[in-house]
């Protein structure tokens, strides 16, 4: 994992070079633009829960606006309409998603590929675009660059090929927008709830729990809302780590 540390963030504003257009080619100056640091929005807060004997469980969806615009699970089969309606209330369509990401390939975190197919996909350790995969190492731990603000960084623990998403955001500091890594805040104190979820490399995920709550200001976890991540969460979750258990 990355040596950055959760009170660092990129700058709000990256530098893109922009180059001579048709009606300067008598100017040799290269003009900067500011590109703004993009912001993260909730649009579905994840639940678990059992209910008559059943679970009943859904997962955080969530907006990452900017240059690109990038969406991150999809939930189930059945939200198609609340994911457009959550899109819709931030000026946005499917069609204006440059990225979609699937933390992991659970049928509650990817039951809406097809809604954004203007977008390259990535999910869990695939990339691809239409029938085009392209070839990445994420599983000798590299990372992969969406931009210089958002990083889709490997995680695997939950699932062998589970990943996560790191933002520098203009609203939140350096959030992770972390799947099933941690089911919600509730699972530092009680390790339990996210065992019980199923951990396919439990070490590896106590591992990647820890480093990524080290890097974070903020966990938008996959069944739950979005957390600020204390000094006490830290502490616990590198305890844990020690632990034999």
């Amino acid at each position: 994992m990355a040596t950055m540390s959760a009170s660092q963030t990129l700058p709000p504003a990256a530098e893109e070079k922009v180059g001579e257009g048709e009606n300067d080619r008598k100017t040799s100056a290269v003009e900067t633009v500011k590109v703004p640091a993009p912001s993260v929005h909730v649009l579905y807060d994840g639940y678990s829960c059992i209910e008559n004997g059943n679970m009943r469980a859904n997962c955080s969806c969530v907006l990452i606006k900017g240059k690109p615009n990038v969406i991150v699970d999809t939930m189930t089969a059945w939200d198609k309409d609340k994911i457009i309606k959550g899109l819709s209330s931030h000026g946005l369509a499917p069609s204006d998603i440059q990225y979609l990401v699937g933390t992991h390939g659970h049928s509650d975190h990817v039951g809406n590929l097809n809604l954004f197919t203007e977008a390259r996909h990535i999910v869990g350790f695939t990339i691809y675009e239409n029938d085009e995969f392209f070839l990445h190492p994420f599983e000798t731990g590299e990372r992969y660059s969406i931009s210089d603000a958002i990083t889709v960084v490997p995680t695997p623990g939950h699932m062998a090929e589970h990943v996560s998403i790191l933002v520098a955001s203009v609203n939140h500091g350096m959030v992770a927008i972390a799947g099933d890594l941690f089911e919600k805040e509730e699972d530092i104190a009680n390790p339990r709830l996210w065992q019980d979820a199923g951990s396919e490399q439990p070490h590896a995920q106590k591992t990647h729990r820890s480093c990524v709550a080290d890097l974070a200001d903020h966990i938008v976890p996959g069944h739950g809302p979005m957390f600020t991540v204390t000094e006490e969460h830290r502490a616990l979750l590198k305890e844990q780590l020690e632990s034999v258990s």
